[in-house]
Order: structure tokens, then sequence, then C-alpha cells
């Protein structure tokens, strides 16, 4: 009895949060302003709001704001982290800071500790999983999904203690910090999804949800992918349906979800099984789609964070110029940057995203400021890598497992190119015609690359090597980088990511 009352009781205060949801799309600039103006009037007595003079920031708030507080990335900030996670407080937010997210982002070896405070927790993380199920509500009002069971899979990290503070990956930050009501429609158990060792942990979720009336599903493309196909493997059944015939909706983000669309579909061969796309992170939680038959997401305004962007093709140049949500355009890709209830102040996060709307604010994610391809003059992004590989695999029946490209730089008379390893659930029949139709493709899509291609006056075609089976599976483990968010760099400027997985030879 006590998860249909569950269902009951928590659709209802879900339902009731549409309301605010709206609102923000109404008001968008005003409900901006005002977060902006909470989190400056917050952090006024902090040592970071000394500093810049918050208290001083009323009339031409936005503005002011702009010329004394700089834009930062993680480097500049770190030292201030560090601090606060020796147990120093007050430094950039005023409430204890007990949390740390630990974040790679791609495969580096460095690691990031994102400062997570009760405020970010509740009103931020917490309150975009929460929107997350109202709006899938408001689009699925018979949903059955909270009389079941949520698989979540986070991160391999346990929660590690240090000088008095937590840190560990998000996910299991959250994990461990979860409402009742929420554990209790969750599964593997919090014992389980806490767990380290990321394939013990995996045998440990198949052996504990597989008995359980799993209905919907969290959790990165990539990983998540591996589990249900362990999950067949372990129950001789064709179809995730045929374990759990009640799956109706699975919550992905992390990853682009193109290279895994087919793979699930395949899995779950059903129209019934709804997918969601969310964009959050370490940092934050900032989108969710809010429509059944779009991809786009809405760009959650009131998360105690204040957005800004920088047109990316300016980004990095003298003539680089930082907007507010307000002069956003339709089709310009951005670099985000967000103030937080955390204590990031105009933190570059490093993503980028193309606004689809303004009415409402909605978006698609492109990539990431330092992952693309430019040597050449090319412009290559993620986004236009994604849509040629959609595109040609579609032409070629093949499905996508992972890849990543690099640049072939010039050496004396030779010309340059990219050098790309694609691995596959089955390999095309014809690898130089799948190269080929992606080179052409790639070429319909960018008109940078296109130029520079033009009779091969400056890039050559592009090489493609067919990876191994489990090649980059192999390769994150190899690093300790195997589960949760930890994820391969797709485009790089550099060789340093191919070459490893190449063996250090440049084909």
């Amino acid at each position: 009895m006590a998860i249909p009352l569950l269902h009951t009781v928590v659709t209802w205060l879900l339902k009731k949060r549409v309301h605010d949801i709206e609102l923000f799309i109404k008001y968008p600039n005003e409900v901006q302003r005002d977060q902006l103006m909470n989190l400056l009037q917050t952090a006024k007595k902090t040592e970071v709001g000394k500093q810049y003079g918050f208290a001083d920031i009323k009339h031409k708030q936005y503005e002011d704001f702009v010329d004394r507080v700089p834009v930062s990335t993680y480097e500049e900030i770190a030292p201030m982290i560090e601090r606060s996670r020796q147990g120093e407080q007050n430094i950039f937010w005023p409430t204890p800071i007990k949390w740390y997210a630990k974040s790679s982002g791609t495969t580096n070896a460095k690691s990031k500790f994102i400062p997570i405070s009760n405020e970010s927790l509740e009103d931020c993380h917490f309150k975009g999983g929460k929107d997350m199920l109202s709006l899938y509500f408001k689009n699925n009002e018979q949903s059955s999904v909270l009389q079941g069971k949520a698989l979540r899979l986070g991160g391999s990290k346990e929660i590690y203690e240090e000088n008095n503070s937590y840190f560990g990956d998000l996910s299991a930050i959250m994990i461990d910090n979860l409402p009742l009501w929420a554990e209790m429609v969750s599964a593997p158990s919090q014992k389980v999804s806490l767990m380290s060792e990321w394939e013990t942990k995996m045998k440990a979720i198949v052996n504990e949800t597989i008995k359980e009336d799993i209905r919907s599903m969290a959790g990165v493309p990539s990983w998540m992918l591996v589990l249900l196909q362990k999950v067949l493997a372990e129950t001789g059944r064709e179809s995730i349906l045929d374990v759990w015939p009640n799956m109706e909706v699975y919550f992905h983000g992390g990853v682009n979800f193109m290279p895994y669309k087919e793979q699930y579909k395949a899995l779950m061969p059903s129209d019934a099984v709804h997918y969601v796309e969310l964009y959050n992170a370490s940092e934050g939680f900032f989108g969710v789609q809010d429509q059944l038959h779009s991809d786009e997401l809405l760009l959650m305004l009131d998360y105690g964070i204040f957005y800004e962007f920088i047109d990316m093709k300016t980004y990095g140049t003298k003539n680089e110029k930082v907007i507010p949500l307000s002069a956003v355009e339709v089709g310009t890709q951005y670099a985000v940057i967000i103030s937080t209830n955390a204590g990031l102040w105009r933190y570059n996060i490093g993503d980028t995203i193309r606004f689809t709307s303004i009415v409402p604010y909605r978006f698609k994610i492109t990539g990431r400021t330092k992952h693309f391809i430019n040597v050449f003059g090319e412009e290559l992004v993620i986004e236009n890598a994604n849509k040629a590989l959609e595109l040609v695999c579609q032409r070629h029946h093949v499905q996508l497992v992972d890849y990543t490209a690099a640049p072939i730089f010039m050496e004396g008379s030779e010309k340059g190119g990219h050098e790309w390893l694609i691995e596959f659930k089955a390999p095309p029949k014809d690898a130089a015609v799948f190269a080929k139709d992606l080179d052409k493709r790639l070429q319909a899509l960018n008109s940078d690359y296109e130029a520079k291609r033009y009779k091969n006056m400056t890039l050559m075609p592009l090489k493609l090597h067919v990876a191994k089976p489990k090649t980059f599976y192999k390769w994150l483990k190899q690093k300790g980088k195997i589960g949760g968010q930890h994820k391969v760099p797709r485009l790089s400027n550099t060789r340093e990511y191919l070459d490893e997985l190449l063996g250090g030879r440049q084909m």
C-alpha cells in the first residue's frame, strides 16, 4: 500500500510545481534579475563579496556586476576551493560547504572539486530532479511511474571524508542525501549504489533489480547500456521489456544520445517507452526536455543560477563579449557562464549551447568549448560530428559504440587532415566507403570544413580506424575512469587521446 499512496501524494505535489515553471517561462528576464540580486545579497559578506563590493551593487545591478567580477575558469578559482576544502568557510558562499563533487569533466587526470552548498543541493540539483518528474507528469497524465521503482545508475566513486568535508561523484552525493520518499522508489539500494568497484557494483545492481518492478531509469547512456546488456545476459531474455514490462521512461544526460538511440530502441522495442533528456552537471542542473516530441531543452531559470553567454565566434578573442540571457539570439552557439548558489561567480563551465527558441528559452547542447578541431580553420564542432555520424550510420545500417577524432598535423610538404577512431556494434561492410560518406557529410554540414577540403588544398580526406570491441571501455578502465560521468573526448585539437588509443602511433 505504501507505494500507491506515495504515488498519489508525490504526483500531486509535483503537479503543483508546474505553475511555478509557467511563471518563469512567462517572466524569464525578471526571474533572472531576481536570481542575481538574491545571490549578491546572500554572498555580500563573504570574502569574494567584500572583494567585489556586492553590497554596493544595487541600481545598475547587472552592469556593475559585470564591471566588478571577472569571468573565471576552474584553474583560476582552484586555490579558493582548495582553501575551502581545508576547512576555511565564508570564502565564496556564506553557508558551510560540506560537499564537493569530484569531476574530471572528460578523461583528464586532473580532478575538479566543485563546491556543493546545501542551497545548491536542495534548490538546484534536487529541484531539477523533481521538475524532471513534474514536466513528465504534465506530458503523461496517466503515468504510473511512481507505482514502481526507478533504476538509478550513479558514479563508481564512494564518498570520501577529508578535513570534515566530503567528496565523490555528484550522483553519489545526491544518493547519500536523497529524501526518504525518493529513496523508497529507487533501486538498487543505497549500499549497492555507492559501491566503488564498478564491475562488482554492476553485478550487484543486476542481481538486486531484476526482481523489482522497474518503471523508469536515470543515468548516462553509455554506462546504462552496459548495465542493460548485463541484465539481458543474466536473465536470458531478449528484451528489457520482458524483464521489466512496466518500463515507461528513461531520463538521460551526460553525453549525446544519438549514438545510442537505436540500440535502446532495440533493447526496448515499444513506442510506449519515453526518452527524456536532461542537462545537469556537477556545477548545477540547467535544462529539462519539456516536450514529448522534441529534444529541445527548457532552460530552468529559478534554481539559484544566473546565466550569461559568450558568442563562440568571439570566444577567446579580444572582441569577446559576455551577454545576459535577455540578449541571446536563436541559432547562435554560445559558451555558458554561470553564477550559482554554491559560490561560483561568472564561472565558465566549458559547455556550449544553441538556442532554438527564446519564447520560451529552449536550447540544444552543442558541445564543449575545448572539444572541437580547429587546427586548420575548419571549426569542426561536436554538433557537426554527431549529426554527420547519425546520418551516415543510418545509411550504412550500423550502430555506434563510441568514437574520437583528432588532427593529423602538417609535416613538411604533407597536408593535414582528420583522423577518426570509431567503435561500432558491428562494423560497416566497407569502412572505406563509410569514411568517404562521413567526409562528404561533414562538408555538407560545415562550410569551413568544406572550404578546407576543397580539392584537398588544406585538408586531405579523413582517415578512419575501426576500433576493436571494447577498445574505449578498456582504455577508460586502464585510466580508472569506468562508470558514472566519465566520457571519451569526442573531438580534440591535440592527438593526446587518439595516440594513446592507437598505441602512440600516428597512422
